[in-house]
């Protein structure tokens, strides 16, 4: 028989590649998850690595019963999302990740809500960069958590991990006030206004930062980088100090009143979607914590469009 715990190992070496950084992820020995990898090996009757130095590559047959790992543990899911919801009443901790803006403008009005609704569920937020979120969920680190995509850079498909739509939020281009303005809703043509200046992304490795350099490069060009900031405070800031422009958030800018900032709507958006391990959308802790986020999502912004 099969052991679960080894066919999350191996889920884990065909999404991270190396031995060591499953080992990390998952707060085991490299000689540990080696160890039991090759008595998953052992248990299957065949090999399901070839290792060449360092890394280690899933041969045809570990390919294949990653693919059953993958339903295994989504069934997994769903079988104590029943048990839960079999028990009365919710309790115990959601591990929750957000990114901040959304922890600063959703989630503690959700939060109060769950807190009335389900007293004995114990939540608790970290602030965790959307690209890290599917590997924390399938690690366990996280049950539930808000992640983003943009016009540009679409969220990649995670094996393991399901995602529902919350809301969508408008893109501005932040300039100095008095800078050059392009005429009309052309996106491309706001954009070239400033090819010459300075820009202002987030950090490299960031959906923000690849979203700026794209929108950019889909205008014609490639935006000169003078500062790397994430917190959008900070980076309307640089904007009204004249050190450069940014794309920010409908929700980067919520209650921004400094006159010395030129904001100009642009057709780009940003789609906030709550994410859990595939086969956990039933859990009770799990829809009760969407339930509040979708009655917290402020009326500025866009309901859901419906997916394809």
């Amino acid at each position: 028989m099969l052991d679960v715990r080894r066919l999350r190992l191996l889920r884990e070496l065909a999404r991270r590649g190396t031995i060591a950084a499953v080992a990390e992820a998952l707060a085991f020995s490299p000689s540990a998850v080696s160890q039991q990898l090759s008595v998953l090996e052992r248990e299957a009757g065949l090999p399901l690595l070839e290792r060449t130095g360092r890394r280690v590559r899933l041969t045809p047959a570990g390919q294949n019963l990653v693919g059953h790992a993958e339903a295994v543990l989504e069934r997994l899911e769903q079988a104590d999302a029943e048990l839960a919801e079999a028990r009365s009443g919710l309790s115990g901790v959601l591990r929750v990740g957000s990114f901040p803006t959304a922890t600063r403008a959703i989630v503690p009005a959700a939060l109060a809500d769950l807190a009335r609704r389900h007293p004995g569920l114990e939540p608790m937020v970290s602030e965790t960069d959307p690209a890290a979120v599917a590997h924390a969920l399938r690690a366990g680190d996280l049950d539930v958590a808000l992640v983003h995509e943009y016009d540009f850079v679409p969220a990649p498909h995670e094996p393991g991990v399901a995602t529902e739509p919350l809301y969508g939020e408008a893109m501005y281009l932040a300039a100095p006030a008095g800078a050059p303005a392009a005429a009309g809703p052309d996106q491309g043509a706001v954009l070239r206004t400033h090819a010459q200046a300075p820009w202002i992304t987030a950090t490299p490795g960031t959906l923000c930062q690849a979203m700026t350099v794209r929108a950019c490069q889909a205008a014609g060009f490639t935006p000169r980088v003078r500062h790397q900031v994430d917190e959008f405070a900070t980076v309307l800031a640089l904007v009204a100090a004249g050190q450069g422009v940014a794309v920010v958030p409908q929700l980067g800018i919520a209650g921004h009143v400094d006159p010395s900032v030129g904001l100009t709507r642009l057709l780009m958006e940003r789609r906030t979607k709550i994410a859990f391990r595939g086969g956990a959308a039933t859990h009770p802790a799990v829809a009760a914590f969407g339930t509040a986020l979708r009655a917290a999502v402020p009326p500025e912004l866009s309901r859901p469009r419906a997916e394809a």
